[in-house]
């Protein structure tokens, strides 16, 4: 008769008969955490995500990828419900120019770094576009009209995930220890983080303000993907190109130009704004769950340098120009 131990025990019916179970077991707690609690906040539902997704792995692989997408689209679309066009014209402005001269310049710089470390082009160019609009949305429709391979595409939207989680948690605090007015780390978050979730889920820490103007000017820069998607093809002799501004962005205008301007509408808004509030950690939570080690392994060191000295570089920049002019 064969003695089992305590540890081949476990790792025989823990490790592999109950662990679908432990998976299902850990979303569906943090589903009903986030939902029925107001102790969740925007890191902590990236690292609950990413902690099950790296150590008890993915259950449902597929259907996340998705979730996740829709989830983050339907969350932006509800904050819009919150956003006062006539405050945002007020504030946000100026706003408007840093983040077109900060796209320009990321580019610019971008190309640079590639050309210095030796990459190919069309790597550099997801990782500055990635940098320079709005994360792994930018990368997602450049990559066709430039013709990326896979693996190009895999490793610029592993390396904005992993610059993206970082934001999350180390923008906020230094907004705090440097104490920035909300309208100051809005826009300094609308600038240097990729990801419109990170985006919001680190503006959202600071206030309504900045919440405010931080989602509107990132959804602004995520204008410029119809541009950069015609230009890269272009630039890398890519025919038949087809460039569409994505629903969402549409949708969260509109949104926002009926509670400005609608006073039925307004007065409703509250549980809409709840409800996208609750969806943004939802979506965190999913983004981190996708995260795998096969992602974690593909990034090489080079690419992952050029993508790491593009951000800090366009981060601390704007971030001195803010604290001391804006």
């Amino acid at each position: 008769m064969k003695l089992f131990t305590y540890n081949t025990l476990m790792k025989t019916y823990f490790g592999h008969a109950y662990k679908p179970y432990l998976q299902k077991a850990a979303l569906t707690l943090f589903v009903l955490l986030t939902c029925f609690t107001s102790f969740v906040t925007s890191p902590l539902a990236l690292l609950a995500g990413l902690a099950t997704g790296l150590l008890l792995g993915n259950p449902f692989p597929q259907f996340t990828a998705k979730a996740s997408k829709y989830v983050l689209q339907a969350a932006v679309v509800g904050l819009g419900f919150g956003i006062d066009l006539y405050q945002v014209a007020a504030t946000g402005l100026n706003g408007l120019l840093y983040t077109f001269v900060s796209l320009v310049l990321t580019m610019l710089l971008g190309l640079a770094l590639g050309s210095w470390l030796k990459l190919t082009p069309k790597l550099t160019h997801l990782v500055s576009a990635g940098t320079a609009i709005c994360g792994g949305s930018a990368i997602a429709a450049v990559a066709p009209a430039i013709k990326a391979s896979e693996q190009e595409i895999s490793v610029s939207l592993g390396i904005v995930f992993i610059l993206n989680a970082l934001a999350l948690f180390l923008f906020p605090w230094i907004g705090k220890a440097l104490q920035l007015s909300p309208q100051q780390f809005g826009l300094w978050a609308a600038i240097a983080i990729h990801d419109t979730s990170s985006v919001v889920g680190a503006a959202i820490r600071f206030g309504d303000e900045a919440l405010q103007l931080a989602t509107t000017l990132k959804l602004t820069r995520a204008l410029w993907i119809v541009p950069m998607v015609l230009l890269s093809g272009l630039l890398f002799k890519a025919g038949g190109i087809k460039a569409r501004l994505p629903l969402f962005i549409l949708l969260f205008v509109l949104a926002s130009v009926l509670v400005t301007f609608i006073p039925l509408v307004a007065a409703h808004a509250a549980p809409i704004l709840f409800a996208a509030k609750k969806g943004l950690l939802l979506s965190l939570f999913l983004i981190g769950l996708n995260l795998n080690g096969n992602t974690l392994r593909s990034i090489s060191p080079k690419p992952f340098y050029q993508g790491l000295a593009l951000w800090l570089l366009i981060a601390s920049g704007s971030l001195a120009f803010i604290y001391f002019f804006a």
